[in-house]
């Protein structure tokens, strides 16, 4: 199975094309990431035709437009090349499964990123114009920011989606039929039920009604409604619902011994004195023992490889 591709600010696998000519190197990405991922890397201000070094380059409010120009010398305006070069790299991004980028950058910040209007203070209300346009042309492509990913639920919720959207995209690739995409929602349902349950019960229905007359409407509607509910990381409210639903399905074969030890842990995991990876171990030890088809191809029990390690912490 090949690795899911991710597209990634060049700067943050070291490459030396920040305007100063260094770089911002993000240990996590080239050490811990690269095992599961392959990368491709792009800056824009230097697919654009600037050189390293350059001049730094900010967003600056004018007539009412954001602009992007040289800090020191305003009159250099470089909105309209960035904003071609964004174009034309889009049209190339098609098979890219998620991107992550640089923080705070005029290029390629997410959010946030100043916007200086002339008087007082830059108001942190900006988005790069390469992050702009990626964000427009793939809206459900996920997208992160290094400085994000720290925060352990966002990245937890960032490589989830990057697997299942690979998950989507490998459907697609096969041919995508009514059947392919029932088995998929299938599979998902779980995963979906621990980030959003209105949308978990507005689905089912979609994916029953689809036939080969609507499922190209279907589903596309299907996988934008997907993917922004994955975008809510899981609280451990949600966790707790989906592992009782899960321990319903073959409670009646658990022995009262049993029955109380799986509560109990589910009881300290909502109380925050384990994390998700205890209970869901002992769900997944009970399956061993009464395998159940159907829930044994949940992507939610395993939803990205377990070295990973993702639910030790959350």
């Amino acid at each position: 199975m090949r690795k899911p591709l991710i597209g990634i600010s060049a700067c943050l696998l070291g490459d030396a094309v920040r305007h100063d000519g260094g770089h911002k190197h993000y240990r996590y990405v080239t050490g811990e990431l690269a095992q599961f991922f392959e990368f491709r890397p792009f800056c824009p201000e230097v697919a654009s035709g600037l050189g390293v070094p350059r001049p730094a380059l900010r967003l600056n409010m004018r007539d009412g437009a954001v602009r992007l120009q040289e800090s020191q010398n305003p009159r250099h305006d470089h909105t309209q090349r960035l904003k071609r070069t964004a174009l034309e790299a889009c049209d190339t991004l098609g098979e890219l499964s998620g991107y992550i980028l640089k923080k705070d950058s005029p290029s390629c910040g997410m959010e946030r990123v100043r916007v200086y209007s002339g008087s007082g203070m830059p108001e942190k209300n900006g988005r790069g114009l390469f992050a702009a346009q990626l964000l427009e042309t793939f809206p459900q492509l996920p997208v992160e920011e290094e400085g994000r990913l720290s925060d352990l639920a966002l990245r937890e919720s960032f490589i989830e989606r990057v697997f299942v959207y690979s998950r989507w995209q490998g459907l697609l690739r096969e041919g995508l039929t009514p059947a392919g995409l029932m088995q998929f929602h299938a599979r998902h349902k779980f995963s979906l039920l621990s980030r959003d349950e209105s949308v978990y019960r507005e689905l089912g229905p979609m994916v029953a009604g689809v036939c080969k007359t609507n499922l190209d409407s279907v589903a596309e509607a299907y996988i934008e409604n997907l993917m922004q509910a994955l975008k809510r990381p899981a609280s451990r409210k949600r966790h707790c619902n989906v592992l009782m639903h899960l321990m319903g399905y073959f409670k009646t074969e658990l022995s009262a011994e049993e029955k109380r030890e799986l509560l109990q842990i589910l009881e300290e995991y909502r109380l925050g004195m384990v994390p998700l990876v205890v209970p869901i171990t002992l769900l997944k030890h009970y399956l061993r023992r009464l395998p159940n088809p159907y829930l044994l191809g949940q992507t939610y029990l395993d939803p990205y490889p377990r070295e990973m390690r993702l639910r030790n912490a959350i």
